[in-house]
């Protein structure tokens, strides 16, 4: 199906039952919303959802939720979802924008935070609407169990090299750093993004880093 504008796709986005309708209701209550006590992992910025799905496939035992604020994006992801051919019952997805995820989640409550190929905001006077800013790192910090972790991956150097300085301001601790993802040691178990396929095939280095706090 195609979508024509945003208001097709927001009225479709419903259909689907991986879509979690007020969220915030589930806030402190996201184990019992899943039925177990599984970890939960959340992606900001799921995209079309490769990532997420695949991860969400692999790994029956743990919880996924992910953030997507662009309606028509997060429809194309559900398309997805439902072309793989049976429910996954451990992953769901949010449309939220992830200035709000206080709402959604309370203290220790969440286990591990992906930022894969967020938006680099580019524009100096724009940096704190980077979701590797200080800021934001704080928010995480809140609904992360202590001995949670974010893993935040990039083609985009300028926002790479911005992030380490954001997370060493935010006192986090560095547990793993390449700017070349696929010739490093860290590549074992790596799921690609549909961003990261396209920039890999084109010989572009992927910059990771995982912090911890």
């Amino acid at each position: 199906m195609r979508l024509r504008n945003v208001k097709s796709a927001f009225d479709t986005i419903h259909t689907y039952d991986a879509v979690v309708e007020n969220p915030q209701d589930y806030k402190g209550r996201w184990r019992e919303f899943f039925g177990n006590d599984n970890p939960i992992y959340i992606e900001i910025g799921m995209g079309k959802g490769r990532f997420l799905m695949e991860h969400a496939m692999n790994n029956p035992d743990i919880n996924y939720i992910g953030f997507e604020k662009f309606t028509v994006v997060l429809v194309k992801a559900l398309e997805r979802y439902q072309r793989q051919g049976h429910e996954l019952t451990n992953l769901k997805v949010i449309r939220i924008f992830a200035e709000h995820m206080l709402d959604i989640f309370e203290e220790n409550e969440v286990d591990r935070v992906y930022l894969n190929f967020s938006d680099p905001w580019p524009k100096d006077r724009h940096y704190k609407r980077r979701l590797t800013y200080r800021g934001f790192l704080e928010k995480y910090r809140h609904v992360m169990k202590p001995e949670g972790c974010v893993i935040f991956k990039t083609d985009n150097d300028p926002l790479f090299d911005f992030s380490l300085e954001e997370i060493e301001a935010a006192g986090m601790n560095i547990d793993k750093v390449t700017r070349d993802l696929h010739n490093s040691d860290y590549l074992d178990g790596n799921v690609m993004t549909e961003y990261e396929a396209k920039f890999h095939k084109q010989g572009k280095n992927i910059n990771m880093v995982e912090a911890s706090f």
